[in-house]
């Protein structure tokens, strides 16, 4: 495939990760940031996202077992997953875990099972998408293209 084939397979599939919902326009500006003096910038702040995230969906998987389950606990680490999904533009993880916070204010452990099921889903479902666009930008690279900066017209 040439580079431009590439570069417009690209921007379709950053194009439907915005249409799906996935990402919101803070992932735009985390793209601002990067530049030839640091051109790894978006994959480091989303590769510690992802190590973040995973060490969070466990403490609140471990803090859901527990015979009494600690809700300011679970609340604590659910609002950081939160702030830090919202850092990197993931808007559907985001989004579960304000529906998340609710039930740990409500107590409803049942609630908060079924909330960590969705914040779980909606996370790998970003991590995989994430992880295409940039296997995507890779290939352009090895190709001798340059990654086009999407615009946030859509």
């Amino acid at each position: 495939m040439e580079v431009g084939q590439m570069q417009r397979r690209l921007a379709d599939y950053t194009k439907s990760l915005f249409m799906e919902g996935i990402l919101d326009a803070q992932f735009l500006q985390l793209q601002q940031l990067q530049d030839e003096s640091n051109p790894d910038f978006v994959v480091e702040v989303v590769s510690l996202f992802f190590e973040d995230s995973e060490k969070l969906l466990n403490d609140i998987t471990r803090a859901l077992d527990q015979q009494s389950v600690d809700f300011k606990k679970i609340d604590a680490h659910v609002h950081q997953f939160k702030g830090s999904s919202a850092s990197v533009g993931a808007q559907r993880v985001k989004n579960a875990c304000v529906a998340f916070r609710n039930f740990c204010e409500e107590q409803s452990a049942e609630g908060c099972l079924r909330c960590l099921q969705q914040v779980k889903q909606e996370y790998y479902l970003v991590k995989n998408k994430l992880e295409t666009l940039f296997r995507l930008e890779q290939q352009i690279v090895a190709a001798g293209g340059s990654v086009p900066m999407i615009e946030s017209s859509f």
